[in-house]
């Protein structure tokens, strides 16, 4: 099954807002990697692991959505939906 936009394939993208950015930029790349580790992270709550580590791994994907949804959004336009907060304490969680 093809789908088609119309739009063609000029190596952009876009955002959520609509701005337009090239597939190669860093802000794709990193969106990108964030998504690869929250799905393995989902790979491995599917394990045999014990509550507490699938706990943890939930409240890190829980950050990973936060921070990817930052990063997919264009900051200069307004969203429809109000973006999740990131707090220090998410940073120490990820950091730990």
């Amino acid at each position: 099954m093809k789908i088609y936009t119309k739009t063609g394939d000029k190596g952009l993208t876009s955002l959520i807002g609509g701005t337009r950015v090239p597939k190669s930029s860093l802000r794709i790349d990193c969106y990108g990697t964030v998504d690869e580790l929250n799905s393995y992270l989902g790979l491995l709550r599917d394990q045999d692991v014990n509550a507490s580590r699938r706990d943890l791994l939930k409240e890190i994907q829980d950050r990973l959505f936060t921070i990817g949804s930052h990063l997919a959004t264009d900051p200069a336009k307004d969203p429809r939906q109000r973006l999740p907060d990131l707090h220090s304490e998410d940073v120490a969680l990820l950091e730990a």
